[in-house]
């Protein structure tokens, strides 16, 4: 049944008529099985390259387990923020080990990595305040940046020398400045230069923040991130990370040095005003926490199977971007023929989604191929083979 559209709804339907017609719609799949290298999806078993499942946790025999004994003690859910009585001993077990793990100070564990830059960002600037932010900057820290509602200037992407000049021309007009930026980019694959703009940042007295949800695991010893991977433990004031990526599971942790994590116990409103993250979610994190600091073969499988298939792609005549990691985007340029391409990939058993604006800036649509620790060589190949069978058939490569 068809209902005709108020007039103070119109706005609505001419906008998603807008989307369709422009290809932009969000057709959204239904997953029918856990994270894993092969899934369910939409009635059909195929290979996964679409989650941040990066080490293969998130349907791991040992996190599972952790999350049902701690059902068992500790019930389904916290029933309270965790500043009035939802801290659990597991939140303290867990940021404790998260702080040892990343080599800093203090941790405080919140419900997601989006949470996190929402809850960080705030308390540290505001009216008066200049915050210097990536042009590629996730989502997540744009709008904790909007929160804050400091004065936000842009600095090109991975451009220490721009970041450098907007600070010099910027920062004396305002009360103390931010540096903010992604420390593995989640489109593109590529790293900031962090080494470079921590000097800058350093010589301008300007207080620095990196989100590492596409580093942790990946970059650094055993996967401790970027900060690990450019030998700046204790040097930079803020790491936001999550544990919904590598870890494969959920939620947000905001680490770095004991003064600031203190201050913003105090003074982020998602810890403030929302309730705590269940029990078998964080013991499911201290699993993989344990299971990081155990062995770093999961991590050096991941890379294994990243240098192969980025590779494979390239020998085939893909684009791959600029990538520096296991992220790895297939550059179409045109939403039309990335969704294309994604639905045939998908009749071929193989689920990889098309991305295009908003997500990534508009002329430059593609397919982001995550492959994981999960995966078999195998695998790869079989995902290779329908990449080449699909890119020929569309005339992306020869």
């Amino acid at each position: 049944m068809t209902t005709q559209t108020p007039k103070r709804l119109q706005f609505i339907a001419d906008e998603l008529a807008r989307l369709r017609d422009e290809r932009l719609f969000i057709n959204i799949r239904t997953m029918e099985s856990a994270a894993d290298g092969w899934m369910e999806v939409d009635g059909r078993r195929v290979l996964n390259f679409c989650t941040n499942n990066y080490l293969g946790l998130a349907n791991h025999p040992r996190l599972r387990q952790a999350a049902r004994d701690a059902i068992e003690r500790w019930g389904v859910g916290p029933a309270a923020v965790r500043t009035i009585a939802g801290t659990t001993a597991l939140h303290l077990e867990l940021e404790q080990r998260l702080a040892a793990f990343k080599g800093v100070e203090d941790a405080l564990f919140v419900q997601s990595g989006f949470c996190a830059n929402q809850a960080a960002i705030p308390p540290l600037v505001g009216k008066g305040d200049v915050i210097f932010s990536d042009s590629l900057n996730h989502a997540s820290i744009i709008d904790g940046c909007r929160l804050a509602r400091a004065k936000i200037i842009v600095y090109e992407h991975c451009n220490p020398a721009d970041a450098e000049a907007k600070i010099k021309e910027h920062l004396p007009q305002y009360r103390r400045g931010l540096l903010v930026t992604d420390g593995v980019f989640s489109m593109d694959g590529d790293v900031a230069p962090l080494d470079k703009l921590y000097e800058i940042a350093e010589r301008y007295d300007v207080m620095t923040m990196v989100d590492d949800a596409h580093g942790e695991g990946v970059l650094g010893h055993g996967g401790r991130g970027i900060v690990d991977h450019f030998g700046l433990h204790g040097k930079f004031d803020v790491e936001i990370g999550t544990l919904s990526k590598a870890f494969g599971v959920v939620g947000g942790v905001i680490a770095g040095k004991k003064i600031i994590v203190d201050y913003i116990r105090q003074k982020a409103r998602p810890f403030l005003f929302s309730s705590a993250t269940t029990p078998a979610d964080t013991a499911a994190c201290l699993a993989a926490v344990d299971l990081l600091e155990e062995s770093e073969a999961l991590v050096e499988k991941l890379w294994d199977n990243a240098r192969y298939l980025q590779a494979g792609m390239q020998e085939l005549g893909f684009d791959t971007g600029s990538s520096q990691t296991p992220i790895l985007p297939i550059m179409l340029g045109e939403v039309g023929l990335t969704k294309e391409f994604s639905r045939r990939l998908f009749e071929n058993g193989v689920f990889a989604m098309g991305i295009g604006f908003p997500t990534v800036p508009k002329g430059k649509a593609r397919i982001r191929v995550m492959n994981t620790a999960a995966h078999s060589r195998e695998d790869l190949d079989i995902g290779l083979a329908a990449f080449a069978k699909v890119g020929r058939e569309l005339g992306v490569i020869d």
